[in-house]
């Protein structure tokens, strides 16, 4: 059985995590996902309505596990199971970072492999930053969220 593990702060899950998501969900028997808890970030929403949003989102997924998590991403490989840690780059930005944080974990648990997926490219303009932004002035996030999550911005004012 093949487990992977797709990070993030999911702050707010948008569409372009959800590609990722079900993109993985097809090539891996178990898929976590998982609402990372960085204390130094500031965040729109709280952890635990980031991990219920997730996972409404997810529902329909039987081989995605939507869990949250504060440590080490590589402690939460090892806990797991995991072998693959997945995520998803939308430049070349992207890419060095995720590169820099792969050769990292590499070094901390020797064998964790990153998978680096391309977004696709109806998404790779899609950031939770962007979204956050859109919302605050009262712009439709809808073509870049899922609906509970528009919905949530929405309430959220």
């Amino acid at each position: 059985m093949i487990k992977a593990l797709f990070p993030g702060s999911f702050d707010p899950v948008t569409n372009g995590h959800m590609s990722i998501i079900k993109r993985s969900a097809k090539l891996f028997d178990i898929l976590f996902v998982a609402v990372m808890v960085n204390p130094a970030k500031k965040s729109l929403f709280s952890p635990e309505k980031r991990l219920k949003m997730l996972k409404e989102c997810c529902k329909d997924i039987s081989n995605v596990i939507v869990i949250s998590f504060d440590g080490l991403l590589v402690d939460l490989a090892k806990e797991k199971g995991v072998g693959i840690i997945i995520k998803g780059v939308r430049n070349s930005l992207d890419f060095e970072s995720e590169i820099q944080q792969a050769q990292a974990n590499s070094i901390l648990f020797e064998g964790i492999e990153t998978l680096l997926m391309p977004s696709s490219a109806q998404d790779i303009a899609i950031s939770s930053t962007l979204v956050k932004q859109i919302a605050l002035f009262g712009g439709d996030v809808t073509p870049f969220v899922p609906k509970i999550v528009a919905d949530k911005l929405q309430n959220n004012k």
